[in-house]
């Protein structure tokens, strides 16, 4: 008998599938469910479903904003339905299920309590709507439908998402039914600029932190970077872990500033890079100024790709850092031949000690304590090697001492910067930018 139940049952969702494949279908929506009860969006607004648990918090967004999402290279905010409708969240450790909306040419992405399916029913069958039929405000329902026994509320998300003129000079509306009030949200460009507003607010807190912890100074020569660590670093962070709190939380955020091979010896493909930003014409005479030389790794990595390139150039450099013990080592390091790169090798000597550099390498450089931020009484330049330092200068130096490169660069001169440094303006081009930055001067 369990059976003959079971094939009419069978018969009656065949005839009810039958029954609905001949109905007039032209309206069709994802339903999903918030506190119990059956929702529905048209299609048409819905780009993807997905699930996610890390969201960027954004400061002072309001209390419905769970923050912004990296969708595959795109930023968008997260709109938590519960939260705005003021409607129970149970607490779960699960992935969040959201619907990613496109509206009005914008991208949101909106946290439901569960996706269900996609129903389609005839537009005839949309009744109006009325209060009984949610918790929520009417204004931002489009209507009731009852498919299939189920009754859904469909919501008017271009509504939700856009503030009307009525809306504006409101600064709260009442929910259907209840004593309770929310203040209507945002426009979409309103909230995107209320979002880029907020990041803004955290990214100038961690500048004062960065000063304040590391000397690290913010200006158009980093900002760049400054804005492309943060995206990344912020990811997963929330509230004040989105902060700096400590020197090394700072050195953990500039752990990605740092040039290639800082404080050693270049390797071969950073010579290389090196290399292809030479000019090909030789120099009778070459005048470079390393400045922050610190032990002098780079300088001689730099003299021996020099030396290999115009071997019958005059090479005169001047070597800077305003560290003592480290500049007065420098002309006097042994090392261990294994230590030593290839290209470096041809102008080492072997004593007693060990491997140092020989004097067509030694005599061509000049080891000097000097502070870059006071007067530089040097001669014209060919190049002008200044690896990460400008970005540890007060500001105002900054500026001044990038006019004074300009001052001193020859005709055919550039600058050699840090990897995520940048000189900006009419007057300097791009001669390189990764993973060596160098400009010329016009």
């Amino acid at each position: 008998m369990a059976a003959v139940v079971k094939d009419l049952a069978q018969v009656n969702a065949d005839l009810q599938e039958q029954k609905e494949r001949v109905e007039n279908v032209d309206f069709k929506m994802v339903t999903f469910s918030l506190a119990g009860k059956d929702y529905g969006v048209d299609i048409m607004n819905v780009k993807e479903i997905a699930k996610a648990d890390k969201f960027t918090y954004v400061p002072n967004a309001a209390s419905f904003v769970r923050g912004v999402y990296n969708l595959r290279g795109d930023i968008i905010p997260i709109i938590d339905l519960r939260s705005f409708f003021h409607l129970p969240i149970e607490k779960s450790d699960a992935l969040e299920n959201l619907l990613i909306l496109h509206i009005n040419d914008q991208v949101y992405g909106t946290i439901v309590d569960k996706i269900d399916k996609v129903v389609g029913i005839n537009r005839e069958s949309i009744q109006p709507p009325h209060p009984i039929f949610g918790d929520i405000n009417i204004k931002f329902i489009s209507g009731v439908v009852e498919k299939l026994g189920e009754l859904y509320i469909i919501l008017d998300v271009v509504r939700i998402f856009t503030v009307s003129d009525e809306d504006k000079n409101k600064s709260r509306g009442a929910v259907a039914d209840s004593g309770e009030y929310f203040v209507p949200p945002p426009a979409g460009v309103d909230l995107l600029q209320q979002q880029k507003a907020a990041t803004d607010t955290a990214i100038g807190f961690i500048q004062e932190s960065l000063a304040a912890l590391r000397r690290f100074i913010v200006t158009t020569v980093n900002d760049n970077w400054l804005h492309k660590r943060f995206a990344e670093w912020s990811i997963g962070r929330t509230g004040e872990n989105l902060q700096l709190r400590s020197a090394s939380e700072a050195e953990d955020f500039l752990s990605t500033f740092d040039s290639p091979h800082s404080g050693e010896f270049w390797s071969e493909s950073y010579s290389n890079s090196i290399k292809k930003i030479l000019p090909e014409s030789p120099f009778a005479n070459i005048n470079v100024w390393n400045i922050g030389c610190g032990k002098g790794y780079e300088t001689y990595s730099f003299a021996c790709i020099l030396k290999n390139k115009y071997p019958n150039a005059r090479l005169k450099i001047w070597a800077n850092d305003n560290d003592i013990m480290a500049v007065s080592q420098a002309p006097n390091m042994i090392y261990d031949l294994d230590d030593i790169p290839e290209y470096c090798r041809h102008y080492m000597v072997h004593g007693q000690n060990g491997y140092s550099f020989n004097p067509a390498i030694k005599d061509s450089i000049v080891f000097e304590y000097h502070d870059v931020l006071n007067e530089n009484t040097l001669p014209d330049m060919d190049i002008i090697l200044v690896r990460d330092v400008l970005s540890f200068l007060p500001a105002q130096e900054q500026t001044r001492i990038i006019a004074d490169f300009s001052e001193k660069l020859k005709t055919r001169g550039f600058v050699i910067i840090g990897r995520n440094e940048e000189l900006t303006g009419a007057n300097w081009q791009a001669v390189a930018n990764d993973p060596v930055s160098a400009f010329s001067h016009n």
